[in-house]
């Protein structure tokens, strides 16, 4: 399953965790994704919260 709203397009961004001593490692913010009964074209759809709440 792909990380991405299959409405809007929102996908993972990128960023930096900082520590205490200022030592950065990589972090990833997923969407908020759901699995919607919702059928198109044949299957199911991920879809963001924000999307979920326009539909």
């Amino acid at each position: 399953m792909s990380k991405i709203c299959d409405i809007c397009g929102k996908r993972p961004l990128t960023g930096n965790n900082v520590s205490h001593s200022n030592k950065k490692t990589k972090k990833r913010q997923l969407p908020n994704l759901h699995l919607t009964k919702r059928q198109v074209e044949g299957r199911r759809i991920n879809l963001c919260t924000k999307c979920l709440r326009k539909a």
